[in-house]
C-alpha cells in the first residue's frame, strides 16, 4: 500500500476529553492533611480543602501540589487559573507524581507547547495511561513530533481501546484501513507487551471510596461513554492538535495519476483532507493535493478553526456518493480523505 500518508495535527477534541477525564484528586500520601483536604473537597468545601493543601504544597508535598493544580484548573476554592494549575502540576510531575505527568503533558500540548508536552505524554503512555497512549499512538501514525511508526501506533491505539477509551476504538478502525496485514500483526504483538493502567493501579493502591458524581475520585478513570472523536479529525487522522511550529511533512511518494471524477454539482456535502496545527500547513496541503488530484478541480477549499486545529475541507459537493468518489480519487493518490456530511 502507498505509505505516503500526510501529517495531521493531533485531535483537539480528544485532548479536551483527556483533560476532562483527569479530574481525580490525589490522596496517596500519608500526610493526614492531604486526606482531610480530599474529604473536604468531596463534601463540597473547596476553600477548606485548599487551606489544607496549600501549606503542604508550598513545602513540596507532591500530592498536595497535584491537588492544588486541580483546584486552579477547575476553579474550585480558588479562581480558575490555567497558568497556576500548570505550574502546580509541573512541580508535582518533577517529583514523579504520575497523574500530574499525564495531565501536564495534555495541558502543554493543548497550549501549543507540543515538543515539551511529548516527553510527559510518553512517560504516561509507558505506564499504560490510555489517554496518553491514544495521543502518542496518533503522533506515531502521523510522524508528528515523533518518528512515524505504524506498528507502534497500532499497538498503542489497541492498548488504549482495550482499556475502554472510546476515541481510540474509532481511530483504531480507521488505522486498520491503512496498515498492511504485516504491520497490523506486528502492532498486535507489540500491544500484548504494553502495560495497562488498570492493572498497575490495582496493584499499587487500595480501591478508592465512591465519590459523588460531581466530585472527582482519587483514581483517574476513563468515563464509560465519552463523545467519540469526530471521524473527520483522525487520519487516518490526527490529538494534534495545536499551534507551534511543526516539523516539515515527509515528501509524498510518487502517486499514479488519479482518475478524474465527474465534476460535482453544488451541494452541502464536503470532504476533509486533514486537520492541521496551523492554517499555513492546511493551505500547503491544499496546494499539494489539488495539484496532484485532478478530480478536485472546481472545489473550493475551506479552512475551519476547531479549537487549536485548522480543518482543511473542500466543497461544495452534491451528495454522499459524489463525495465518496472524490475521496476514492484522493486516496488513490496516497492521501487521506474523509466524507463530511452537511
Amino acid at each position: 500500500m502507498n505509505r505516503s500518508v500526510r501529517r495531521y495535527g493531533l485531535v483537539a477534541a480528544a485532548l479536551a476529553t483527556c483533560l476532562s477525564a483527569g479530574a481525580a484528586l490525589s490522596q496517596a500520601g500519608f500526610d493526614p492533611s492531604v486526606r482531610q483536604g480530599v474529604e473536604a473537597w468531596q463534601a463540597g468545601n473547596y476553600e477548606q480543602a485548599v487551606r489544607h493543601w496549600r501549606p503542604l504544597a508550598d513545602r513540596g508535598d507532591a500530592d498536595a501540589q497535584f491537588n492544588m493544580g486541580q483546584a486552579y484548573r477547575m476553579g474550585r476554592g480558588v479562581p480558575a487559573d490555567p497558568a497556576l494549575a500548570r505550574n502546580w502540576f509541573e512541580r508535582a510531575a518533577r517529583q514523579g507524581h504520575e497523574q500530574a505527568e499525564g495531565i501536564l503533558g495534555m495541558m502543554l500540548f493543548q497550549g501549543g507547547q507540543r515538543q515539551q508536552a511529548m516527553s510527559w505524554i510518553r512517560r504516561a503512555a509507558d505506564r499504560g495511561d490510555p489517554q496518553a497512549q491514544y495521543i502518542l499512538g496518533t503522533a506515531h501514525f502521523n510522524g508528528d513530533l515523533v518518528e512515524r511508526d505504524w506498528p507502534r501506533a497500532y499497538a498503542l491505539m489497541t492498548s488504549a481501546s482495550a482499556q475502554g477509551f472510546p476515541p481510540a476504538a474509532d481511530s483504531l478502525r480507521q488505522m486498520e484501513t491503512h496498515l498492511s496485514p504485516e504491520d497490523r500483526q506486528r502492532g498486535a504483538t507489540l500491544a500484548r507487551a504494553l502495560p495497562r493502567a488498570g492493572a498497575q493501579t490495582a496493584a499499587a493502591t487500595p480501591p478508592a471510596p465512591p465519590a459523588p458524581a460531581a466530585t472527582p475520585s482519587r483514581t483517574p478513570r476513563v468515563p464509560a461513554a465519552q463523545p467519540p472523536i469526530a471521524r473527520t479529525e483522525l487520519p487516518p487522522s490526527a490529538p494534534a492538535a495545536t499551534p507551534t511550529p511543526t516539523p516539515a511533512a515527509p515528501a509524498p511518494a510518487q502517486a499514479a495519476p488519479a482518475t478524474r471524477a465527474p465534476a460535482p454539482a453544488a451541494g452541502r456535502w464536503r470532504i476533509q483532507l486533514g486537520a492541521f496545527g496551523s492554517e499555513a500547513n492546511a493551505r500547503r496541503q491544499w496546494e499539494n493535493v489539488s495539484r496532484r488530484v485532478g478530480a478536485l478541480s472546481g472545489l473550493q477549499p475551506r479552512y475551519e478553526r476547531a479549537g487549536a486545529l485548522t480543518r482543511l475541507q473542500a466543497g461544495p459537493i452534491s451528495d454522499r456518493a459524489a463525495a465518496d468518489r472524490l475521496c476514492a480519487a484522493v486516496r488513490a493518490a496516497g492521501e487521506a480523505c474523509l466524507t463530511v456530511a452537511p
